[in-house]
């Protein structure tokens, strides 16, 4: 049954699934792009940096609120707050770094998977069986 799918009850060939002619007007050809894996990862290194100076720019923006409420019980809550939010962005930060590898290793492996594909169907095509 290899090369065969069951789409709505009926059995159809791979070949068919694209629509007339068998490629969706693509060709016979299933193809890969990285674009859309790397766009996502230089979308995540953007983040990565963007978020970068928010640590210190929070700790300068507090100093101004610790010199006015001096005295105040509410600074007590306030300093928890902030190193809450100080966790949360490094933590952002470091999602948004293994997030842009992972995409980067999605693309690569992607790549090579279908290359051995290609490869795996050479001696096929190479004895006229590839039509």
């Amino acid at each position: 049954m290899s090369g065969v799918a069951v789409v709505g009850g009926q059995r159809q060939r791979l070949r068919d699934l694209g629509g007339a002619g068998g490629g969706g007007g693509g060709g016979d050809e299933l193809k890969h792009s990285d674009g859309p894996w790397m766009r996502a990862a230089g979308g995540a290194e953007a983040l990565h940096t963007q978020l970068g100076p928010v640590k210190a720019e929070l700790e300068t923006a507090h100093e101004g609120v610790v010199a006015g409420t001096a005295g105040l019980e509410a600074l007590t809550e306030l300093g928890a707050v902030r190193e809450s939010w100080q966790r949360r962005i490094e933590v952002a930060r470091g999602e948004c770094r293994s997030l842009a590898g992972n995409l980067r290793d999605v693309a690569r492996a992607q790549g090579e998977t279908n290359e051995a594909v290609r490869q795996s169907f050479a001696p096929v095509a190479a004895r006229g069986g590839g039509q």
